[in-house]
């Protein structure tokens, strides 16, 4: 297999996720794909452009939401990242729901979501982020199989370069897929 030398920038794939956050006290959503886990403990991390509308709401209420959606919501998701809260009121976009703790909205539309307290803000370039503890998980139970989030359920949607894609099917088990075959590293 020959290696070609391509531009110097990420192309994914990267997960797609909205991130919720009250803004001037109406829910706005932001879509990204520079989000992620952090370690094993239950800390995910958003990285928003510092001038968005939803970092102010981030800042402001110290929590956010990330949300899952599912790729039949690829419409809604990539309009909630071509339009600004700043000129465009987002908050009907989606159903919104609030934990107890009801610091940031979340979207009843999307299988998964995670609420966060932000314990650390991290700039980076024109970027903010944002670690956030996980301080409460939902998710649809239609997605789930055993009680875990079904990935081929959930449907997620996936960026890779120009291109939103989605699953179609489970390729194996993390930690266990490369114990089925003997691999020789030379």
């Amino acid at each position: 297999m020959m290696k070609i030398k391509i531009e110097n920038r990420p192309f994914g794939p990267f997960p797609t996720v909205l991130v919720g956050a009250d803004v001037n006290g109406k829910p706005n959503y932001a879509t990204l794909g520079a989000y992620g886990v952090v370690s094993m403990k239950p800390v995910l991390y958003i990285s928003l452009k510092s001038t968005h509308h939803t970092t102010a709401g981030v800042k402001e209420n110290g929590y956010f939401s990330v949300n899952i959606p599912s790729a039949d919501l690829v419409q809604k998701t990539d309009y909630c990242g071509i339009v600004s809260g700043k000129t465009t009121n987002k908050s009907n976009v989606f159903a919104s729901f609030y934990d107890d703790i009801g610091k940031a909205p979340m979207i009843s539309e999307c299988p998964i979501n995670y609420l966060c307290k932000v314990i650390q803000t991290i700039p980076i370039f024109d970027f903010e982020m944002f670690l956030g503890e996980i301080v409460a998980v939902y998710a649809n139970e239609q997605c789930l199989s055993d009680g875990r989030p079904d990935p081929i359920k959930i449907d997620p949607i996936i960026m890779m370069d120009l291109n939103y894609c989605n699953l179609n099917q489970v390729l194996g088990t993390p930690f266990k897929i490369g114990r089925s075959e003997v691999i020789r590293c030379k």
